[in-house]
């Protein structure tokens, strides 16, 4: 059995305008003991908890949810609750603490209002933990900028359940109108970014999905990774370039297209196009003498 811990950081600004717009109050992690009990109780403030391993209960109103790593609980000001940890699996988890005249706006949009209490569980619990542990590290910090830079990590965390709220409430008829979103956006990010080194993981971060969640509703859209997407517009767009611009090399076209190794580009374009990148642009030079 794990030993029971705990550690918290407290917002280090003074504050005492009740009209604040978000504040963090405090933060923490904890390793429960097993059948560790909190309530029944009330919180004059909103606590929000995120399950990183173990199993437990929470408790709401009446309503009562198994809980295990992943899950999000919140708890809203008022509101009289209980949570037990597992006698044989203690969960341990970290939480946030806040308040805040837009406190109640953003946990409903961040989807905690639509269930009555039912948690939120997140596929991406990595980034979700890190962004937990970034209030928590901010927290230790001093003054101001402490407590902004912990109410700009919780309002990132925020917008994550709000994508997760989404996706678990989405009627099937909403499923294909979201694929074409998602599909639409990740071939804007890469018909921008093709020329440069472009990380699937890096992309997947920056439009705000799980990367494996991502991918599969590329391909199911498309029948294509978004690897294998990528390429094929390089060579589409080098195949572009070998007709217009003679005047560049070979291993200048693959490197304009985003691809370094100029053996590895000739071989996927003769791959793709059937005919090498000489062979191609020589190809090229023939129809052309002969109109």
């Amino acid at each position: 059995m794990k030993p029971e811990t705990y550690r918290v950081a407290s917002n280090p600004a003074i504050e005492t305008d009740e009209d604040t717009a978000l504040r963090v109050l405090f933060s923490g992690e904890s390793q429960t003991a097993p059948s560790h009990l909190l309530g029944p109780k009330v919180y004059d403030f909103y606590l929000m908890h995120l399950v990183l391993s173990g199993r437990g209960t929470f408790e709401l109103e009446g309503a009562s949810f198994k809980l295990e790593a992943g899950h999000t609980f919140l708890i809203k000001p008022g509101q009289l609750i209980r949570y037990e940890s597992d006698a044989a699996d203690p969960w341990r988890y970290r939480w946030i603490a806040f308040k805040g005249t837009q406190a109640d706006d953003l946990a409903a949009l961040a989807g905690f209002d639509a269930g009555k209490g039912q948690p939120i569980r997140l596929s991406d619990l990595r980034r979700a933990a890190i962004l937990y542990r970034s209030v928590y590290l901010a927290l230790s910090g001093d003054g101001a900028a402490a407590a902004m830079e912990a109410a700009g990590y919780l309002q990132i965390l925020m917008a994550a359940y709000r994508k997760a709220s989404l996706a678990s409430n989405r009627q099937p008829g909403e499923e294909d109108n979201h694929g074409d979103q998602l599909y639409q956006r990740v071939v804007r990010f890469l018909s921008a970014q093709y020329t440069h080194p472009v990380s699937i993981g890096a992309m997947a971060d920056s439009l705000g999905y799980n990367r494996a969640y991502l991918s599969r509703v590329f391909k199911k859209k498309t029948g294509l990774s978004p690897v294998t997407f990528l390429l094929r517009l390089r060579l589409d767009r080098a195949k572009l370039m070998l007709r217009e611009q003679p005047e560049l090399t070979v291993g200048q076209v693959a490197a304009s297209v985003g691809i370094q190794d100029a053996l590895y580009f000739s071989k996927q374009f003769k791959k793709q196009h059937g005919l090498s990148p000489m062979a191609y642009r020589q190809d090229i030079r023939g129809q052309l003498a002969d109109t």
